[in-house]
């Protein structure tokens, strides 16, 4: 959607990109603990390695991981701080990965893409529209897998969240997604779990998971 509907509310892709970037640049160092996410690896250690698409890559853990693992990985992310911090710390760790600074969901992948769509702890916002989103649920192949993972927030969690400009029900969350997947695909996993192996200075929020197989 352009930028100037909803560029009052910070919703643009400049905006945002510009929002992202000033978290990110709010340390010199890595803003994230460099290891892949615990769900991604107990969801992800049993399939078959294809193509993934890593949405939202941040720092590039999860992608790197994947890559390390057999994929053939693109990994994109709004933020071009988190993406030149993914590229050299694949090139660090010899990943071969496909690095893309954008907005996911302005994004034209070929529909039936990828094996793996994984979305960890997703930030899309609502206002891009249902259309975009079920366009890049349309890059899940038949037969492939879309991992989403959220945050199980509470009120207290919302209200810090809020506190900090931050409006959960600004953007896509799982009963959101739930809905936009339809008939094309199974759910196999609708739930809510201790997350596994949080950062040490990270509140331990529950994971909401949600895992799907495109019919």
């Amino acid at each position: 959607m352009p930028e100037d509907q909803h560029g009052e509310k910070g919703f643009g892709t400049a905006a945002q990109a510009d929002e992202w970037d000033a978290r990110y640049g709010e340390r010199e160092g890595a803003r994230w603990s460099g290891r892949p996410n615990g769900r991604l690896r107990v969801e992800a250690a049993g399939l078959t390695p294809g193509r993934a698409l890593d949405v939202g890559c941040g720092e590039g853990a999860d992608a790197i991981w994947l890559a390390r693992n057999g994929w053939t990985v693109t990994a994109i992310d709004i933020s071009e701080v988190a993406v030149g911090r993914a590229r050299a710390a694949a090139e660090l760790a010899g990943a071969a990965v496909e690095w893309i600074c954008g907005d996911v969901l302005q994004m034209a992948f070929p529909t039936g893409s990828f094996a793996l769509v994984s979305m960890q702890y997703p930030a899309l916002p609502k206002a891009a529209g249902e259309v975009a989103v079920r366009t890049l649920l349309d890059t899940v192949r038949p037969g492939g897998l879309l991992l989403a993972v959220y945050h199980d927030l509470d009120d207290e969690h919302r209200e810090h969240m809020k506190s900090r400009g931050v409006d959960p029900a600004d953007y896509v969350d799982a009963d959101d997604l739930r809905q936009l997947l339809g008939d094309d695909f199974t759910v196999e996993l609708d739930t809510v779990e201790p997350r596994i192996d949080p950062p040490p200075d990270t509140p331990h929020i529950a994971d909401v998971v949600l895992r799907a197989r495109r019919r």
